[in-house]
């Protein structure tokens, strides 16, 4: 997850953590997203997948903190993978921001918290 919010960071915010995305990078990243702040969250995140579009996937990052570092796989990857909208996946192969949407839309629609857990 680390990587997919240096990114975010990295690329549309000029490495200002939380500058344009502060719901995403200062709540939800740090692991507790209040309930009045998730369609916040929505609306951020409907922007950095519609801005990841236009960054390669060449252009990842593995660690703002770090940027030496590099995926395990380096660029070894699907060629169904274009950009960095559909760059990022689940252990279980499923499009994380598919995963993000639904979790924030069950918690707007059930009025919940979200909680981001390092597993």
């Amino acid at each position: 997850m680390h990587c997919f919010f240096s990114n975010i960071a990295y690329h549309l915010e000029n490495g200002q953590w939380g500058d344009r995305f502060p719901y995403l990078m200062e709540h939800l990243y740090n692991g507790l997203l209040e309930k009045q702040y998730v369609k916040n969250a929505i609306k951020e995140l409907h922007t950095v997948k519609k801005e990841f579009v236009h960054i390669p996937s060449q252009k990842v990052i593995w660690d703002i903190e770090d940027l030496s570092q590099q995926p395990p796989w380096g660029n070894d990857i699907s060629e169904d993978i274009t950009d960095l909208s559909n760059y990022f996946v689940t252990s279980e192969g499923e499009d994380l921001f598919d995963v993000l949407f639904e979790v924030l839309d069950v918690a707007k629609d059930d009025n919940e918290n979200v909680e981001l857990k390092q597993m």
